[in-house]
Protein backbone atom coordinates (compact mmCIF):
# COMPACT_ATOMS: atom_id res chain seq x y z
CA UNK A 1 0.00 0.00 0.00
CA UNK A 2 1.26 3.47 -0.91
CA UNK A 3 0.49 7.01 0.15
CA UNK A 4 -2.18 8.48 -2.18
CA UNK A 5 -0.87 10.58 -5.04
CA UNK A 6 -3.37 13.38 -4.23
CA UNK A 7 -2.00 13.61 -0.69
CA UNK A 8 1.55 13.98 -1.98
CA UNK A 9 0.49 16.60 -4.55
CA UNK A 10 -1.32 18.75 -1.98
CA UNK A 11 1.64 18.53 0.43
CA UNK A 12 4.00 19.63 -2.34
CA UNK A 13 1.71 22.45 -3.50
CA UNK A 14 1.31 23.74 0.10
CA UNK A 15 5.01 23.31 0.94
CA UNK A 16 4.18 20.89 3.74
CA UNK A 17 6.67 18.15 4.53
CA UNK A 18 5.05 15.12 6.16
CA UNK A 19 6.59 14.26 9.52
CA UNK A 20 7.22 10.81 10.95
CA UNK A 21 3.64 9.51 10.72
CA UNK A 22 0.70 9.97 8.34
CA UNK A 23 -2.93 8.82 8.60
CA UNK A 24 -4.97 8.22 5.43
CA UNK A 25 -8.76 8.03 5.83
CA UNK A 26 -10.80 6.39 3.08
CA UNK A 27 -14.47 7.36 3.26
CA UNK A 28 -15.42 4.73 0.65
CA UNK A 29 -13.67 1.90 2.50
CA UNK A 30 -14.36 3.18 6.05
CA UNK A 31 -10.69 2.71 6.94
CA UNK A 32 -7.78 4.63 8.43
CA UNK A 33 -4.38 3.55 7.14
CA UNK A 34 -1.32 4.29 9.24
CA UNK A 35 2.04 5.03 7.56
CA UNK A 36 5.40 5.64 9.22
CA UNK A 37 8.87 6.61 8.11
CA UNK A 38 10.56 3.36 7.11
CA UNK A 39 13.85 4.19 8.77
CA UNK A 40 12.10 4.20 12.14
CA UNK A 41 13.09 0.99 13.93
CA UNK A 42 9.65 0.86 15.54
CA UNK A 43 8.19 -0.10 12.16
CA UNK A 44 10.83 -2.41 10.74
CA UNK A 45 9.54 -5.87 10.17
CA UNK A 46 11.84 -8.86 10.39
CA UNK A 47 13.61 -9.63 7.13
CA UNK A 48 15.08 -7.48 4.37
CA UNK A 49 13.91 -3.90 3.90
CA UNK A 50 11.49 -3.31 1.05
CA UNK A 51 13.00 -1.40 -1.84
CA UNK A 52 11.22 1.48 -3.53
CA UNK A 53 9.14 2.70 -0.60
CA UNK A 54 7.71 6.01 -1.87
CA UNK A 55 8.97 9.08 -0.03
CA UNK A 56 10.42 6.96 2.76
CA UNK A 57 7.02 5.90 4.15
CA UNK A 58 5.96 2.37 4.78
CA UNK A 59 2.49 1.04 5.40
CA UNK A 60 2.05 -0.02 9.02
CA UNK A 61 -1.57 -0.99 9.54
CA UNK A 62 -5.20 -0.34 8.58
CA UNK A 63 -8.01 0.21 11.08
CA UNK A 64 -11.75 0.14 10.49
CA UNK A 65 -13.43 3.48 11.10
CA UNK A 66 -16.77 5.21 10.73
CA UNK A 67 -17.21 8.48 8.88
CA UNK A 68 -20.36 10.58 8.48
CA UNK A 69 -23.82 9.11 8.09
CA UNK A 70 -24.51 12.28 6.06
CA UNK A 71 -21.74 11.73 3.50
CA UNK A 72 -18.97 14.07 2.49
CA UNK A 73 -19.21 17.82 2.97
CA UNK A 74 -16.88 20.66 3.82
CA UNK A 75 -19.65 23.03 4.96
CA UNK A 76 -20.47 23.89 8.56
CA UNK A 77 -23.82 22.51 9.71
CA UNK A 78 -23.85 19.72 7.10
CA UNK A 79 -22.62 17.00 9.49
CA UNK A 80 -20.55 15.69 6.57
CA UNK A 81 -16.99 14.42 6.81
CA UNK A 82 -14.63 16.98 5.24
CA UNK A 83 -12.06 15.93 2.66
CA UNK A 84 -8.48 17.00 2.16
CA UNK A 85 -5.31 17.64 4.08
CA UNK A 86 -5.56 18.07 7.85
CA UNK A 87 -3.28 17.82 10.83
CA UNK A 88 -3.77 16.80 14.43
CA UNK A 89 -3.77 20.13 16.22
CA UNK A 90 -4.71 18.98 19.71
CA UNK A 91 -4.83 15.71 21.64
CA UNK A 92 -7.43 15.42 24.39
CA UNK A 93 -8.08 12.67 26.92
CA UNK A 94 -4.67 11.17 27.59
CA UNK A 95 -4.62 9.25 30.85
CA UNK A 96 -8.41 9.00 31.26
CA UNK A 97 -9.91 5.49 31.43
CA UNK A 98 -11.32 3.77 28.37
CA UNK A 99 -14.98 4.75 28.08
CA UNK A 100 -14.58 8.28 29.43
CA UNK A 101 -17.31 10.44 27.90
CA UNK A 102 -16.30 13.91 26.69
CA UNK A 103 -18.63 16.90 26.51
CA UNK A 104 -17.12 20.12 25.24
CA UNK A 105 -13.76 18.26 25.28
CA UNK A 106 -14.05 17.83 29.07
CA UNK A 107 -14.58 14.51 30.89
CA UNK A 108 -18.24 14.23 31.80
CA UNK A 109 -18.85 10.66 32.89
CA UNK A 110 -18.28 7.10 31.72
CA UNK A 111 -19.97 4.76 29.28
CA UNK A 112 -20.35 2.16 32.03
CA UNK A 113 -22.17 4.65 34.27
CA UNK A 114 -25.34 5.15 32.26
CA UNK A 115 -23.90 6.52 29.01
CA UNK A 116 -23.34 3.45 26.80
CA UNK A 117 -24.24 5.27 23.57
CA UNK A 118 -22.16 8.41 24.20
CA UNK A 119 -21.02 10.07 20.97
CA UNK A 120 -17.47 11.13 21.97
CA UNK A 121 -15.45 8.82 24.20
CA UNK A 122 -11.98 7.67 25.27
CA UNK A 123 -9.65 10.01 23.28
CA UNK A 124 -9.89 12.95 20.86
CA UNK A 125 -7.50 13.91 18.06
CA UNK A 126 -8.79 17.36 17.01
CA UNK A 127 -8.15 18.11 13.34
CA UNK A 128 -7.29 21.37 11.62
CA UNK A 129 -7.74 21.80 7.87
CA UNK A 130 -4.67 22.91 5.93
CA UNK A 131 -6.30 23.97 2.65
CA UNK A 132 -7.61 27.57 2.79
CA UNK A 133 -11.06 27.92 1.27
CA UNK A 134 -11.50 24.13 1.15
CA UNK A 135 -11.24 22.91 4.76
CA UNK A 136 -9.78 25.99 6.46
CA UNK A 137 -11.44 29.34 7.11
CA UNK A 138 -14.97 30.62 6.65
CA UNK A 139 -17.83 28.13 6.74
CA UNK A 140 -15.58 25.21 5.69
CA UNK A 141 -13.18 25.30 8.64
CA UNK A 142 -12.68 21.75 9.96
CA UNK A 143 -11.28 22.97 13.27
CA UNK A 144 -14.21 25.34 13.88
CA UNK A 145 -16.57 22.46 12.93
CA UNK A 146 -14.98 20.35 15.71
CA UNK A 147 -13.89 17.56 13.38
CA UNK A 148 -12.16 14.88 15.45
CA UNK A 149 -10.84 11.37 15.30
CA UNK A 150 -12.37 9.89 18.47
CA UNK A 151 -13.91 6.93 20.23
CA UNK A 152 -17.61 6.24 20.46
CA UNK A 153 -19.82 4.46 22.98
CA UNK A 154 -21.41 2.16 20.40
CA UNK A 155 -18.42 0.45 18.85
CA UNK A 156 -20.63 -2.01 16.95
CA UNK A 157 -21.09 0.77 14.37
CA UNK A 158 -17.38 0.96 13.49
CA UNK A 159 -16.97 0.16 9.80
CA UNK A 160 -20.27 1.78 8.76
CA UNK A 161 -20.98 5.48 8.14
CA UNK A 162 -22.48 6.56 11.47
CA UNK A 163 -20.81 9.77 12.66
CA UNK A 164 -21.91 13.40 12.39
CA UNK A 165 -18.75 14.38 10.47
CA UNK A 166 -15.98 13.00 12.66
CA UNK A 167 -13.99 9.79 12.28
CA UNK A 168 -14.75 7.10 14.86
CA UNK A 169 -12.24 4.44 15.83
CA UNK A 170 -12.52 1.49 18.20
CA UNK A 171 -10.86 2.08 21.57
CA UNK A 172 -8.40 -0.76 20.95
CA UNK A 173 -7.14 1.08 17.85
CA UNK A 174 -7.54 4.67 19.03
CA UNK A 175 -5.53 4.46 22.25
CA UNK A 176 -2.27 3.15 20.69
CA UNK A 177 -2.57 5.72 17.88
CA UNK A 178 -3.23 8.50 20.37
CA UNK A 179 -0.20 7.47 22.44
CA UNK A 180 2.09 7.25 19.41
CA UNK A 181 1.03 10.19 17.22
CA UNK A 182 2.35 13.64 18.06
CA UNK A 183 0.40 16.84 17.48
CA UNK A 184 1.12 17.97 13.93
CA UNK A 185 0.63 14.50 12.40
CA UNK A 186 -0.83 14.86 8.91
CA UNK A 187 -4.23 13.31 8.16
CA UNK A 188 -5.50 12.93 4.58
CA UNK A 189 -9.25 12.38 4.25
CA UNK A 190 -10.13 11.12 0.79
CA UNK A 191 -13.13 9.65 -0.95
CA UNK A 192 -11.16 6.50 -1.80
Amino acid sequence: MKLPHNFLQVCKRRGIIPARFVLIVSVADQTVSFFGKVRSSAFRRPGPAKAGTPNGYGFVRTFRCSTSLFGISQVAGSNGTPLGLHRVVEKIGGGWPVGTVFKGRQPGGYTWQGMPDAKITTRILWLEGLEPGFNRGGNVDSHARYIYIHGTGDQTTIGKPMSCGCIHLADADLIPLFDRLPSGTLVWIGER
